[in-house]
């Protein structure tokens, strides 16, 4: 019986991406690697909750295959109860920056990270480029997040869809990807009412192309993206890019988009070669315009 798997999700590091599984093992993942998985079908099989804050559901509840959280109801509270994100922590002693991130034409966004977190939490929102607009106490730096969003109409968030829509049409150079955050950046910098325990910081701009290798041949065209998973399917391709949460798999039905959150809660078992199957529902991408023991799954 083939030994099962579970994923924990991707990780970005110094070194580029990692799928993390339960347990703490790691695969690194390069481009040009092969990424084959079965998903369990029958006893083992179905997706359940992955718990919240390091524990188990304790009902081990079934999610829907869509969902990219992975958890229950009661998990998904559990898990934002002490959220920065969530604006649920006023008094987590560690410095924060404030950045802006771009994510293609017209796809800009302000946030705040830990200092501690360097790039990671641009690398895993899928930010093709970023600057940090500036660094100090927690609430300061939410202070000057909800500045930017009143004065200057920037969104804290955008829905993951139009960040994967729109990685086909990037432009060309560093200079024009970073041409919109320049240009709120200057803005930013020129408002008055600034909170005085933040630093402001120099416009300069961090491009993730290379990181994520959408400048690489057949990285930033991809056809068809993954909708969920389902037992007894399989997912088979070559790496061609990653962004965010998400692979970028040359397949037998061109580069199909895999986001790894729906690898969460699955039992995931070996694959053998299939010649670059994906035996798990699709869709066509949007067009930007529109919106022995094994020692490791591979």
């Amino acid at each position: 019986m083939a030994r099962m798997w579970r994923c924990s999700g991707l990780r970005w590091t110094a070194r580029g991406p990692e799928l993390v599984w339960d347990g703490g093992r790691r695969t690194a993942l390069t481009w040009g690697k092969r990424v084959a998985f079965g998903v369990a079908d029958g006893d083992g099989g179905g997706r359940t909750c992955v718990g919240a804050r390091g524990y188990a559901c304790p009902l081990g509840a079934a999610v829907p295959g869509r969902s990219t959280g992975a958890r229950c109801e009661e998990c998904a509270r559990l898990d934002r109860a002490h959220s920065v994100a969530a604006d649920t922590i006023a008094d987590d002693p560690r410095p924060y920056r404030v950045y802006l991130a771009w994510f293609g034409p017209g796809l800009v966004k302000v946030g705040i990270t830990a200092l501690e977190r360097g790039p990671a939490r641009l690398l895993e929102q899928g930010a093709v480029c970023f600057s940090w607009l500036g660094g100090g106490p927690l609430m300061a730096a939410r202070r000057t997040e909800e500045l930017l969003r009143a004065a200057l109409g920037v969104p804290d968030r955008i829905p993951y869809a139009r960040k994967r829509a729109v990685r086909a049409v990037l432009p060309g150079t560093e200079a024009e990807r970073a041409a919109e955050i320049a240009e709120l950046h200057g803005r930013a910098v020129a408002l008055g009412g600034w909170p005085e325990a933040l630093t402001p910081e120099p416009f300069r701009a961090v491009d993730h192309v290379r990181a994520f290798g959408l400048g690489e041949a057949g990285g930033g065209t991809a056809v068809a993206e993954v909708t969920e998973l389902a037992g007894g399917g399989v997912v088979e391709g070559e790496l061609v890019a990653a962004a965010g949460p998400d692979l970028h798999l040359a397949t037998g039905r061109g580069v199909v988009v895999l986001d790894t959150r729906l690898m969460t809660g699955w039992g995931l078992v070996p694959a053998g070669a299939g010649g670059g199957r994906v035996d798990v529902p699709v869709r066509a991408l949007r067009a930007a315009v529109d919106e022995g023991r094994q020692e490791g799954l591979f």
